[in-house]
């Protein structure tokens, strides 16, 4: 009696991982920035959320308040320019864009 083993391999929770939190350059970037900040004294504490439809990086001067920033990436936005957000306390939409780095790079925290 012959009998052969045979190894199965499931691969299908990377077909189901899609992505749902911030690649590690996205990461890398928000953490600079957040570090950035924080060295000189205008942020001082940071909370992630993660939903199935985005994830949010939440920035606040004091641990005790709610958060002053949102930078979020949504997985299946609208249109493409909705892909990267950067939101105020209300949930109002400061600035986007498809293209994170960039958005980063081109608002002046100072001013808002």
């Amino acid at each position: 009696m012959n009998r052969d083993l045979k190894l199965v391999v499931d691969n299908s929770f990377k077909k189901k991982e899609n992505k749902l939190f911030f690649e590690k350059k996205e990461l890398k970037n928000i953490l600079d920035l957040y570090a950035k900040m924080v060295s000189k004294g205008s942020w001082k504490d940071y909370g992630l959320h993660i939903s199935s439809k985005r994830v949010s990086f939440s920035v606040f001067k004091n641990a005790a308040e709610n958060a002053v920033y949102n930078i979020s990436k949504n997985f299946k936005p609208s249109n493409k320019n909705l892909k990267y957000l950067i939101t105020d306390n209300r949930n109002r939409i400061i600035k986007n864009s498809d293209n994170l780095e960039k958005l980063l790079k081109d608002i002046d925290w100072k001013k808002i």
